[in-house]
C-alpha cells in the first residue's frame, strides 16, 4: 500500500464500485452525512434511462453531478471527463471527489482516465478504488458463465479493488461469509477485506487512504495503460417506468411479489419511489434479485406531482410484460375495470 504524499497537492477522488445491490448508495449516503471534515464532491452514474438514485440520496450540501442511461466504463466516458474537467475550474469548492459507478461497471477504464489524460493526471490522485460486495448474492454472479469475449463485471470489480466492503453479512451464517472471504482472496489475494452490515464502515479506511499503486496494477496487468473495449453482456438490460397516477397498495404488492418470485433469478435489481394511493409520503422499495425491501420515506411535497419512478436491471427483461403489470396496479385501472 501507498502513503498519500503531503506533498502532493492533487485532489484525491475515490472510486465506488461493486456489483448491483451490494450498497454502493448506503454507503455513499453515510459519506454525504456523516462528520468527517471533508467537502466532497459526487459523481454518480446509473445504468438506465429512469434516474432513480438521485432521489435515494439523501439531502446534503454536496453537489452531486449526474449520468445516467450509460455505463461510465465505456459510453459515458467522455461525460466524466468533462465534469471532472468542470470540477477542477472549482477545486476550492472541494476537497475530495467520490465517483459511484453502476452496477455493471468494470473500474479499469475509469482508473484508466486518471493516468491518460495530462490535464486530469496534473491535478488529481486516483486515491482508491472501493469494491462493495453483497455476501447473500455474490457467489452466484461469480460462478455466472458469460458469453465469450464478455468480461464478469463481479468479478472485475473485486479483481481491481483497493479495498473491499463486505456488506450484508448479517444476511448469512459464518461459514457463507468465510467461504465469500475466500473467494475474494482467490481473486485478489492482497486486498484488505472490511466486514460490514448495512454499509457501515469505518470511513477513515476507506478515504483518503493513498492505497491506488499504479506500480502494483502495471505488474499485474501490463496493458492497464493501454486503451482496451469493454463488452458488456448483452442480455443484461435495463427497463424504466415513468407513470404519473397513484398506485393500489394490494394490487402492488401481489404483482411486484409474483414477478419476483417467477423472474427474480433474472432480476439482478429493482428500485423504486412510488406513489400509494392514500399516502401522504413516498414509498421507497429496493430490490436484490428475489429479497425486497420497502418503507415509506418522505412526505410528498404539495406542489409535487404523484410520480412513479421504477427500475428493473437484469438478464432478458420483457419491457412490455413489465408495463402492462406496472399499470395495472394503477388505482385508475381498477376502477375502469
Amino acid at each position: 500500500m501507498t502513503t498519500p504524499d503531503a506533498r502532493d497537492e492533487r485532489v484525491p477522488v475515490t472510486v465506488l464500485t461493486g456489483f448491483l445491490g451490494s450498497g454502493k448508495t448506503t454507503l455513499l449516503n453515510r459519506v454525504l452525512t456523516e462528520n468527517h471534515g471533508m467537502r466532497i464532491a459526487v459523481i454518480e452514474n446509473e445504468f438506465g434511462e429512469v434516474g432513480i438514485d438521485d432521489a435515494l440520496v439523501l439531502d446534503a450540501e454536496e453537489e452531486i453531478f449526474e449520468m445516467n442511461n450509460g455505463c461510465i466504463c465505456c459510453t459515458v466516458r467522455g461525460d466524466l471527463i468533462r465534469i471532472l474537467g468542470a470540477l477542477m475550474r472549482r477545486r476550492e469548492q472541494f476537497d475530495h471527489i467520490l465517483i459511484e459507478t453502476t452496477g455493471l461497471a468494470d473500474p479499469a477504464p475509469v482508473a484508466q482516465t486518471f493516468f491518460m489524460d495530462d490535464e486530469i493526471a496534473s491535478q488529481l490522485r486516483l486515491d482508491a478504488i472501493i469494491t462493495l460486495v453483497d455476501a447473500a448474492h455474490v457467489l452466484q454472479h461469480l460462478d455466472e458463465v458469460k458469453p465469450e469475449g464478455v468480461e464478469n463485471e463481479a468479478v472485475e470489480q473485486i479483481a481491481f479493488a483497493d479495498r473491499v466492503v463486505l456488506n450484508k453479512t448479517d444476511l448469512v451464517d459464518e461459514e457463507t461469509v468465510a467461504e465469500v472471504e475466500t473467494r475474494i482472496r482467490a481473486i485478489n489475494a492482497p486486498v484488505q477485506i472490511l466486514r460490514a452490515q448495512h454499509a457501515q464502515v469505518d470511513l477513515r479506511k476507506v478515504l483518503d487512504v493513498g492505497a491506488f499503486d499504479l506500480d502494483r496494477v502495471l505488474r499485474e496487468d501490463p496493458s492497464f495503460l493501454t486503451e482496451t473495449e469493454h463488452q458488456h453482456d448483452t442480455t443484461v438490460t435495463s427497463v424504466g417506468i415513468d407513470v404519473d397516477g397513484e398506485l393500489d397498495e394490494d394490487r402492488l404488492n401481489a404483482w411486484l411479489g409474483n414477478l419476483l418470485r417467477t423472474k427474480g433469478v433474472d432480476i439482478f435489481r429493482s428500485k423504486g419511489i412510488l406513489a400509494i394511493a392514500g399516502a401522504p409520503e413516498q414509498y421507497v422499495f429496493q430490490g436484490v434479485h428475489m429479497l425486497l425491501v420497502g418503507e415509506f420515506g418522505r412526505a410528498w411535497r404539495e406542489s409535487e406531482p404523484r410520480r412513479n419512478r421504477l427500475v428493473f436491471i437484469g438478464r432478458n427483461l420483457d419491457r412490455d410484460e413489465l408495463e402492462r403489470g406496472f399499470t395495472g396496479c394503477l388505482a385508475t385501472a381498477g376502477a375502469a375495470a
